[in-house]
């Protein structure tokens, strides 16, 4: 039996990538079932429980499929070199395969994170801006948080976070090295990732092999892989192990265990869109009519109020030390005063940079910088920016 691993889940995601956008060698792109295995009924199924279909006869179960479109070859890309497959196709796995040698401190991490990730993540990886914190406290006290259940309106929610959630810390590793620092990504030398990823365990308050991962804790590779998160048995199914497709296929092959429901097909062959469930609960209906009488009345109008800011005593200057210079100071975006770069930026109208900033932009910068202010607010500030760099 094949051991399905992340990395195996992961190379055969980036393969497909890669196939489709890349490769111009590919003659043959019909659809085809892979991973599948027949149930009691005789169906194929995916891993995950799902039916799935072969293209017979021109349809792909009732649907009709251009099978020349499938079958024509890709006329744009190219197939990728070694290197940049390999780059695709990396990864860190739990194991420790693809793991690095290397080493760092959390102290060293600090003045890492303070040049390249506190503009994003915020103070101690208290998050901020549209951007995830990476710490809200003990990760082991946190954990137990994740069972909590808002049933009154005052009840404390679980506290989701790289400590108390995530199940494996080479996922952390991994993230860091190939997607970060954003929009910097794979820049980081394996020793600063390593430095990184000290300071993250040493602001959850974590432990390696009993021992507190302080300011001078050197974490290298050899250690690296004693981490235990406090959440490594929180999730389900177990993925882990050389049983792991068997144990998954049985986990989703029964839908009480996700909280499913079981349908009442006749023909379980075929695919199901309306009653394809037996009733299973009474339904009410409330005597003469139900209510009526609404105060205020019920309305279809759809309008927003307008905004009654008083733009008069708004500080653009304030609002963007406050929101914008965590990322525009530190060359993470154009810094006030930039000419050359707000000159390229304005090429095509003051009202472009006005909708990108608003809507949020592709290289990473979030609608309105993440900052809760109105359009009109947002242009004033924009125009100061502006303003410094002309």
């Amino acid at each position: 039996m094949r051991k399905l691993t992340k990395r195996s889940l992961i190379s055969i995601s980036v393969a497909t990538v890669l196939s489709l956008g890349l490769s111009a060698c590919m003659e043959d792109a019909s659809p085809k079932v892979t991973n599948t295995a027949k149930d009691n009924s005789g169906l194929k199924r995916a891993i995950d429980g799902g039916v799935t279909y072969d293209v017979i006869n021109g349809k792909f179960g009732v649907y009709a499929v251009n099978e020349k479109a499938h079958n024509g070859k890709i006329k744009f890309g190219r197939t990728p070199t070694k290197e940049e497959y390999d780059e695709w196709s990396s990864d860190v796995h739990f194991t420790g395969e693809g793991l690095p040698e290397g080493q760092g401190t959390a102290e060293e991490g600090s003045e890492i994170y303070d040049a390249k990730c506190v503009m994003c993540h915020g103070d101690f990886g208290s998050g901020g801006g549209g951007y995830p914190a990476l710490s809200k406290g003990n990760a082991y006290e946190m954990q137990k948080s994740l069972t909590n259940q808002r049933l009154k309106p005052d009840d404390d929610g679980p506290v989701r976070f790289f400590g108390s959630y995530w199940p494996k810390a080479s996922t952390l590793w991994w993230y860091i090295k190939d997607a970060m620092p954003h929009p910097q990504t794979d820049s980081l030398s394996d020793d600063e990732v390593y430095a990184l990823v000290a300071y993250t365990l040493n602001i959850n308050e974590m432990e390696i092999d009993g021992q507190e991962v302080d300011d001078e804790y050197v974490l290298n590779r050899e250690n690296f892989l004693k981490i235990q998160m406090p959440n490594k048995d929180g999730f389900e199914p177990q993925i882990e192990g050389p049983d792991a497709e068997k144990h998954i296929r049985a986990y989703y092959a029964n839908p009480k265990n996700f909280g499913g429901q079981t349908y009442n097909v006749k023909n379980p062959a075929s695919r199901c869109m309306t009653n394809c469930q037996e009733p299973t609960v009474k339904v009410a209906y409330i005597q003469n009519g139900g209510i009526s009488d609404f105060h205020p009345p019920l309305t279809d109008v759809r309008d927003l109020p307008k905004e009654k800011k008083d733009l008069k005593n708004f500080n653009a200057q304030k609002a963007y030390n406050e929101s914008c210079a965590m990322c525009h100071e530190t060359g993470a975006a154009p810094a006030p005063g930039d000419k050359a770069a707000w000159s390229g930026l304005l090429e095509k109208g003051i009202d472009k940079v006005y909708e990108a900033g608003i809507k949020g932009t592709e290289a990473g910068m979030p609608a309105k910088g993440g900052a809760s202010m109105s359009d009109s607010e947002f242009k004033m500030v924009v125009d100061y920016i502006v303003n410094q760099s002309k």
